[in-house]
């Protein structure tokens, strides 16, 4: 056996002797953390709009008081407070309506397992390696705390990695037009790959973004229709108290920046478009997980359930050939993300930071297109090309 091989086969084993463990431990977590509360969960808040929908009206499913009425039927002994509130599109309440025909407790693990399932598909399409490496990295997913605390919680995060990584893979299949269909899993929870469809433009998948625009259009056209003007006000308003809610911008740079945190966003978005533009000959790999990183740091609302987007940004870099010791720095923002509780938004923020520089380097840097690059780039043939 190689050095080479020998070592490697070393990292899967001690991979493996440290993520099956965490994972372990998450999933007794999660089951612990519903024995002792079976409603402390946002899928809670779901159902309950659901059927607030259902029986009220969809343009009142952001009235709090019908809000408050519904928890206190289900028995969930909630009240409505600053981060105890629907606040999410539509959309996630629609595709909670088929649960409520079901026992709340049976409607939370049903949407679980779709949950579940999400991560296993957002696996299957996006992880690096082969064999034994990539069953180590989804056990590591399992086992790390925005994976674990997002199924917790039932946020629908994984829906939208699921739809980005579908994105992706349709991209390399040659399949841009529905590539860009899947991003309308984005409006479950829009800030969390906010950039990627612009990213689709400014990489110039044309068909791509065209195929995006008309599923998140859609979506977003029939909820206005759905919520009607008072619906959308009250919407507007949930998500203008939200914006001041101070833990919802923790893991932003408004932790770090304050007031002067809106322009540095807006320039990141900026220049994450013009690196995604410079990435273009190298493959959406590039192109998706620029626009997630910078995302990342661009959005004003983020929970660290929210940061399972970047693990997502790193295994599609990793796919894309880049040098060994990316997999180091990989590491390193996976344990400052890991330890956020213990030590804070700060490390977490730095590691965003600097992953968006290394991909700035490599936008900077000429390469020549790989070979990816047939299966993405808008071209008149099926020939392979460099953009210009």
């Amino acid at each position: 056996m190689s050095p080479s091989r020998r070592w490697r086969n070393l990292g899967v084993a001690a991979g493996a002797a440290t993520a099956v463990p965490f994972a372990a431990f998450d999933l007794y977590q999660w089951a612990a953390a519903w024995a002792s509360d079976h409603f402390h969960n946002d899928f809670t808040f779901y159902f309950a709009a659901a059927r607030i929908g259902l029986t009220h009206g969809w343009g009142t499913i952001y009235d709090l008081s019908l809000q408050q009425a519904q928890l206190d039927a289900m028995g969930s002994r909630i009240t409505i407070a600053e981060l105890a509130r629907y606040i999410s599109p539509p959309p996630v309440a629609w595709l909670a309506l088929p649960f409520t025909a079901l026992p709340y407790e049976v409607a939370y693990w049903a949407w679980s397992v779709l949950l579940v399932a999400a991560l296993a598909g957002t696996w299957y399409l996006a992880a690096p390696g082969e064999g034994r490496t990539r069953l180590v990295l989804l056990a590591a997913a399992v086992g790390w705390l925005p994976i674990i605390y997002g199924l917790q919680l039932g946020q629908p995060g994984l829906f939208v990695a699921m739809g980005v990584a579908g994105s992706y893979a349709l991209l390399k299949a040659e399949r841009p037009f529905l590539g860009g269909l899947a991003l309308g899993a984005l409006a479950l929870k829009p800030q969390l790959a906010l950039l990627v469809p612009l990213s689709l433009l400014a990489t110039q998948r044309y068909r791509a973004f065209a195929g995006g625009a008309v599923a998140l259009g859609v979506l977003a056209a029939a909820s206005l229709l759905a919520l009607g003007p008072d619906g959308v006000r009250a919407y507007l308003d949930r998500l203008s108290f939200a914006s001041n809610v101070a833990v919802n911008r923790e893991l932003t740079l408004a932790f770090v920046l304050g007031g002067g945190a809106r322009p540095a966003q807006v320039f990141i978005a900026a220049w994450t478009m013009l690196m995604a533009y410079r990435l273009r000959a190298r493959g959406p790999e590039w192109a998706f997980a620029c626009a997630l990183i910078g995302g990342m740091l661009a959005t004003p609302y983020a929970h660290l359930d929210d940061l399972a987007m970047l693990g997502l940004a790193a295994w599609l870099l990793l796919r894309s050939g880049v040098p060994a010791w990316a997999w180091v720095y990989v590491l390193a923002g996976v344990l400052a993300i890991e330890g956020e509780p213990i030590w804070g938004p700060v490390p977490v923020i730095v590691a965003e930071l600097g992953a968006l520089v290394l991909v700035s380097v490599a936008a900077l840097t000429p390469a020549p297109a790989l070979p990816g690059l047939a299966a993405s780039a808008p071209t008149r043939s099926r020939q392979p090309t460099t953009p210009r």
